[in-house]
């Protein structure tokens, strides 16, 4: 019996109940490109498909149990809860024994079952996935991250080479799975766009190695691989099978959420997601990479889908969702080759005039990246964001010299995202006008759209915002009723030249909310272009 006969007949045997040491009512398969996941009730059971695809090669079982134990390794760094085991399974094809004495004939990874409906891109779809679920992930990824150990380049490798190699594999391995013209084509141009753009920022790639920013990452984070548990969103099923494809830039793999939140249609939060990783870790010098990793990750799952739309055994329906799928990714590539086009936005107002409630909408609808002025001060002081540090004005962090020294780094971080292209929102009290000319030479340098918002509230609205804020202690402003009134007394007020670039922020109604997205949304997108 072939290798493949032999395991088409122990998964026959898998999908009844005698196999199991526990009581087992159904047995339901989920099968992927590479893995049968049996489902039992209390328990799933991960088994490796004996194939090589050219970027894994789980033909041997000696390899397959290796990779199962790797699988169990990396996937208890986030979901330690779902990960139980590496389980033998023996005696014959035809009359296995899960967990049973004797020479293993297979091994499985041994998981807690969880409804397939509350896979993320299923949840998606019923509209379960909120902001919040999104942010609090977000910064869980970064929080992951930044608790990994950086790989440290080995003597006389080529970096930059490292990061090309997988993204050309792609279109290697898609080319000869295509017939179509349009579809070669398409993807050429894909291609092509990757090339020119590895070359343009090769040097950076290298850089970013040498910064600590390749790390042993999860690896494979779409929606596909994060379920929500108790309303928490768990990532599960990292890279195993390729070291080479998790050890990676960090960027990288916060690319892959964005790309396929926006896949999905979901911009919104993709741009939360986007907005709320780089806040939590700082990491706005990696927005420069990110428009490669988007496309790469596009393509990644294109890859995978017309790998899948090929196979054996599908049904009519299973064969026209995944070639659908490979379409949606190629289509989302083909988006993000378009030229970028950067602004920078800044915010205008007192302290609990509402700017970061605003802000967190805007993401949203322009698909923006915020950069927030009490983060990074307190960032610049080794302080986390929810740290309580002195207010007054002039004192402490918040010292004349501090707060240069803040408007400074937004500064250099709106030129990561903007010169990115990707608008940026810095979220900041911006009182001076010597701090507000400093953006608008950054966009007039980088050649993109510039726009104020000014954020309207009397003073009593103010007081009583600042007084909430502070009782909730979930903010990461310090500011108080004292620093208010200093802000109202030394205010430098806008400019008539300022006030042309100026959009009012006159309410917070979704229609007041709705008119002003739209006056952004043009100013974006510039004299004779198509508004975000």
């Amino acid at each position: 019996m072939n290798a493949a006969d032999n395991g088409a007949t122990l998964l026959a045997a898998l999908r009844q109940s005698a196999p199991y040491p526990h009581l087992v009512r159904r047995v339901e398969l989920i099968e992927t490109h590479i893995s049968w996941v049996l489902l039992t009730g209390s328990y799933a059971y991960k088994v490796k498909k004996p194939v090589n695809l050219g970027f894994l090669d789980f033909t041997t079982l000696k390899a397959r149990r290796r990779y199962c134990e790797e699988e169990l390794r990396l996937n208890r760094r986030l979901a330690p809860e779902l990960y139980l085991d590496v389980v033998p399974i023996a005696g014959t094809a035809q009359h296995p024994r899960v967990g049973g004495d004797g020479p293993p004939i297979e091994y499985a990874v041994k998981m807690k079952e969880f409804g397939q409906s509350a896979l993320f891109d299923n949840a998606l779809a019923r509209g379960e996935v909120s902001i919040k679920t999104i942010e609090t992930l977000a910064r869980k990824i970064a929080d992951f991250h930044a608790r990994l150990p950086p790989q440290a380049p080995a003597a006389g490798s080529d970096v930059s080479a490292a990061v090309l190699a997988p993204a050309v594999e792609n279109f290697d391995q898609i080319r000869p799975l295509l017939e179509a013209p349009a579809d070669i084509a398409a993807l050429n141009e894909i291609q092509a766009w990757t090339l020119r753009e590895f070359k343009t920022n090769a040097a950076r790639f290298a850089e970013r190695q040498a910064q600590c920013c390749v790390r042993e990452c999860h690896g494979d984070l779409h929606l596909g691989n994060i379920v929500l548990l108790d309303g928490a969103a768990v990532p599960f099923d990292g890279i195993e099978f390729n070291p080479a494809l998790r050890w990676m830039d960090v960027m990288n793999e916060a690319a892959f959420l964005v790309m396929d939140l926006e896949a999905h249609g979901r911009r919104d939060l993709a741009y939360a997601f986007l907005s709320a990783y780089v806040e939590a870790g700082g990491d706005y010098a990696g927005m420069a990479q990110l428009p490669f990793y988007l496309v790469y990750r596009a393509l990644v799952r294109a890859k995978v889908n017309r790998i899948r739309s090929l196979q054996n055994g599908l049904t009519p329906a299973q064969r026209q969702q995944a070639t659908a799928e490979y379409q949606r990714y190629i289509e989302r590539a083909a988006g993000y080759i378009r030229e970028p086009r950067g602004a920078v936005i800044i915010m205008h107002g007192y302290s609990g005039s509402g700017k970061t409630t605003l802000t967190r909408e805007l993401l949203a609808s322009l698909g923006a990246v915020r950069v927030r002025s009490d983060v990074e001060r307190k960032r610049l002081h080794g302080l986390n964001a929810l740290a309580r540090a002195t207010a007054a004005n002039g004192a402490g962090i918040y010292a004349d010299d501090e707060t240069a020294r803040t408007y400074a780094q937004l500064l250099a971080d709106a030129n990561y995202i903007a010169g990115a292209g990707f608008p940026v929102i810095v979220d900041a009290t911006f009182l001076r006008t010597a701090h507000r000319a400093a953006f608008h030479a950054l966009a007039l340098a980088l050649g993109v759209p510039f726009a104020i918002v000014h954020m309207e509230a009397t003073p009593a609205e103010l007081r009583n915002r600042l007084a909430t804020r502070a009782a909730g202690g979930t903010d990461a402003s310090d500011a108080t009723l004292q620093v208010l009134e200093a802000q109202i007394r030394n205010a430098e007020v806008l400019t008539g030249e300022e006030l042309r670039d100026t959009v009012i922020a006159t309410g917070s109604t979704a229609a007041a909310q709705r008119t002003l997205w739209d006056e952004l949304a043009k100013r974006i997108a510039g004299p004779g272009n198509t508004p975000l």
